[in-house]
């Protein structure tokens, strides 16, 4: 599943939603090469809106930066490594210098696909590099300046999958179930400094993480589907924002089972190809 309705609920009936929040004029979006990312960036571009993209890709994101500048959006792409601290800091500062954030979008991440026999020492720590630390980097340097500004909106991106962790994927799982803690955890306290923070959980979406899959993956849905999902939950500032809702349901019930439980029916899932 790739990343990541209130919090562990069904959807809910529009009336109880929050009042949708300011639309986001100035965006920023790792790992905007492909997939959710991609989508993203051109579901956001419109005129008078401004967007830092960053991938790791050249060809791929100047695709991307090209499409969204025909649509007319102001663009800014960077080829960086999130898992580059001080260069994430440099460049996220150079940003919101230049065009104060009111949106980041931590969306970069990979997975090594396999369980944890054919996990090695590398790959899981390159897994964790990029997913989770990767988050941090992009997040941390943003936070003071939305904090002087008292205001501003994190999203990071975790996964169904960061429900709880899953023996088909160890690291990838491991790494958004760190996400979408983190971001649950921060939320409370960055909303005093008037900072949305909201955990955004996919199901599986079509990228290039998932086509890397070899089983069958329940409610595939495009990236371009998911992106609009994303921004309309983002709208209104939900907490944790799971889909589709099928799969979220099943992936609560699972978590919150006994672990003799949960552990026999998680063995019992496809592992990754």
């Amino acid at each position: 599943m790739n990343g990541h309705e209130a919090i562990y609920t069904l959807p809910r009936p529009v009336s109880h939603y929050k009042r949708p929040m300011k639309s986001p004029t100035s965006i920023l979006i790792t790992g905007a090469s492909s997939g959710i990312g991609a989508a993203l960036a051109l579901e956001y571009a419109t005129p008078g809106i401004f967007l830092a993209i960053s991938g790791r890709n050249a060809d791929r994101l100047e695709a991307v930066a090209e499409a969204a500048r025909e649509k007319g959006a102001e663009v800014a792409a960077e080829i960086i490594d999130v898992t580059d601290m001080i260069a994430m800091k440099d460049w996220t500062r150079r940003m919101d210098d230049a065009h104060p954030l009111d949106l980041v979008i931590a969306n970069a991440g990979i997975s090594g696909g396999g369980d944890a026999q054919s996990e090695d020492g590398d790959t899981t720590r390159d897994i964790f590099a990029v997913n989770m630390a990767g988050v941090l980097n992009t997040v941390l340097p943003i936070i003071a300046p939305m904090q002087k500004r008292r205001a501003g909106q994190i999203a990071l991106i975790s996964s169904l999958a960061g429900f709880t962790g899953l023996p088909s994927a160890p690291a990838y799982s491991a790494s958004k179930v760190m996400v979408k803690a983190w971001g649950e955890a921060i939320r409370g306290g960055l909303k005093k400094d008037g900072i949305t923070v909201s955990v955004v959980c996919p199901g599986f979406v079509k990228s290039r993480i998932t086509d890397q899959n070899t089983f069958s993956m329940p409610l595939l849905m495009s990236a371009p589907k998911a992106a609009r999902i994303i921004c309309r939950r983002l709208q209104s500032g939900r907490a944790v924002i799971a889909f589709p809702w099928p799969l979220a349901a099943i992936m609560w019930v699972i978590a919150v089972l006994p672990p003799c439980w949960r552990l026999w029916i998680l063995g019992r899932m496809p592992e990754k190809g």
